[in-house]
């Protein structure tokens, strides 16, 4: 199901992960977050971008588990928690912050 984004058409799959990696772009992801009525703050973009840079290292989405323990190293205990993230994204910090930051839906995840 494709979304628009400054008058182009962007195609995703049916769970609304980009189709192709290298059309990923912030708006993009800003309008993947208003479809699912979430307002990307400072700490979303945090994680976001934090999941795009271990996917340029690992080519690999981490698990919701790999991904707290990451989170937690890098921008302290506060952060690498599952409460935070799951406030962050209710969807489900792994699913749903790696659809924002254009990478694949992350293994193990149903």
């Amino acid at each position: 199901m494709p979304i628009n984004v400054s008058g182009k058409t962007i195609e995703t799959d049916e769970e609304g992960y980009l189709v192709s990696r290298t059309d990923w772009n912030e708006e993009i992801a800003k309008e993947m977050a208003k479809i699912d009525n979430c307002d990307l703050s400072t700490n979303h973009w945090e994680v976001i971008n934090f999941l795009r840079e271990y996917y340029e290292e690992y080519q690999i989405a981490p698990a919701v588990r790999v991904l707290t323990k990451a989170i937690g190293k890098k921008l302290g205990p506060d952060k690498g928690n599952s409460k935070y993230l799951y406030e962050l994204f209710p969807y489900g910090p792994a699913k749903q912050a790696c659809k924002y930051a254009g990478l694949p839906k992350p293994t193990g995840c149903v």
